[in-house]
């Protein structure tokens, strides 16, 4: 995620931003052939960036290179979404145990600041949206960065970020699950401020699974009309 936030500097950190908002977002649509003329005169760029552009693309996985066939956008998938969430759900339990022990009170005291935030300006109430000004992500690596745990936050904040965005924005939230998500994201930060390391793992876990559910219930009743 730190890199969402650098401004770009170079052509291809021009690119890799335009890039990956296209596919995130589905412009690029999931499992579609990665061309690189294409590419290069969409984005006005010469192909050594471009390819600079992908190969990180490729190590956030959002680009998977087939044997024979060339490299592809990922496509959104059940089995692809199951492997990424147990990652989600181990490693985010993990970094949550670690916010209940590491974690400041003015660090939290933010986070509450936060959520109340997101209550006033999203329409979460009303299930009509929550993840798609990504502030269901800021709670998340606000929590992640509160486990002070450098190898999770690179894990979790840089090379699955945009990946679990992809299928977020493509597949996110609406309905009960909006409301129930944002209570849900009380509960883990009350377990913080109390310090109960395992009820925030346990909270935090079971948060994942239920949003995993979620998207698999999406995807599967894409799969259906497709």
């Amino acid at each position: 995620m730190h890199n969402s936030t650098v401004l770009p500097i170079t052509a291809a950190d021009r690119v890799l931003v335009e890039i990956r908002q296209a596919i995130v977002e589905g412009t690029i649509a999931a499992g579609s052939k990665i061309s690189e003329p294409e590419l290069a005169k969409r984005f006005t760029l010469s192909r050594a960036p471009l390819r600079e552009a992908l190969a990180r693309l490729e190590r956030c996985h959002l680009i998977e290179r087939i044997p024979n066939a060339g490299a592809r956008v990922v496509k959104l998938s059940p089995k692809g979404l199951i492997s990424l969430y147990q990652l989600r759900e181990t490693l985010e339990g993990m970094a949550c145990r670690l916010a209940a022990e590491n974690m400041s009170e003015a660090e939290i005291a933010q986070v509450r600041q936060l959520l109340d935030q997101h209550l006033s300006t999203q329409r979460v109430r009303e299930g009509e949206s929550y993840y798609q000004e990504a502030g269901d992500l800021d709670f998340h690596y606000k929590v992640i960065i509160g486990s002070k745990n450098p190898y999770l936050i690179n894990i979790l904040c840089d090379e699955l970020y945009h990946l679990v965005r992809m299928y977020r924005v493509q597949l996110g939230m609406n309905g009960p699950r909006v409301s129930r998500a944002f209570d849900e994201h009380k509960a883990i930060l009350n377990a913080i401020e109390n310090r109960d390391a395992e009820l925030a793992d346990l909270l935090m876990r079971r948060h994942i699974a239920a949003s995993r559910q979620n998207i698999e219930q999406r995807l599967n009743l894409n799969e259906e009309f497709s």
